[in-house]
């Protein structure tokens, strides 16, 4: 049975991978209306992604005989000027999500909580790569600048992006 601080964090992580899901949705949304459906593909697969990862969670508090507590998810933001803020953004909320699940980490260490801490190790590698990810991206974009052909280039290959899972 999991400890009450623990169960609590977990489902505060379960909502929070919903919103960044949310969030990346209304991303996929802004490339579309700026005619980047590689962009828009990007983080619609990443917005499956993240689904994913709440599944996990729902899925290892029910495994843990916790119990699961939805919270309304915050309407993410949808307006944004360029693809760099875009990613901007993305790596950000990456980085939050990191402190999120060190968070857990640390909480599953301190109650000796070793099959959450076990469990959690998964996410401690994913965040690596979310964070890497996003700033690769970001980077890219920021050596493009105005130039509109590495733009659609990169448009390109970022529509190539396939389901991980």
């Amino acid at each position: 049975m999991l400890k009450e601080t623990i169960q609590k964090m977990l489902n505060q992580q379960l909502n929070a991978e919903l919103y960044s899901s949310y969030e990346y949705l209304a991303m996929a949304a802004y490339f579309e209306s700026e005619n980047l459906s590689g962009f828009s593909n990007w983080m619609r697969v990443q917005s499956r992604e993240e689904y994913g990862h709440a599944m996990k969670f729902y899925n290892y508090l029910l495994e843990a005989r916790g119990k699961i507590v939805f919270t309304q998810i915050e309407s993410p933001k949808v307006g944004w000027h360029s693809a760099e803020e875009v990613f901007q953004d993305t790596f950000r909320h990456e980085q939050m999500v990191t402190e999120a699940i060190y968070k857990l980490v640390d909480q599953s260490i301190i109650e000796k909580d070793h099959a959450t801490n076990i469990f959690l190790q998964w996410f401690v590698t994913e965040q690596v790569e979310e964070e890497s990810s996003a700033q690769k991206i970001l980077d890219k974009i920021i050596l493009i600048g105005d130039n509109k052909s590495g733009l659609l280039f990169l448009d390109h290959e970022l529509g190539q992006r396939a389901n991980s899972n």
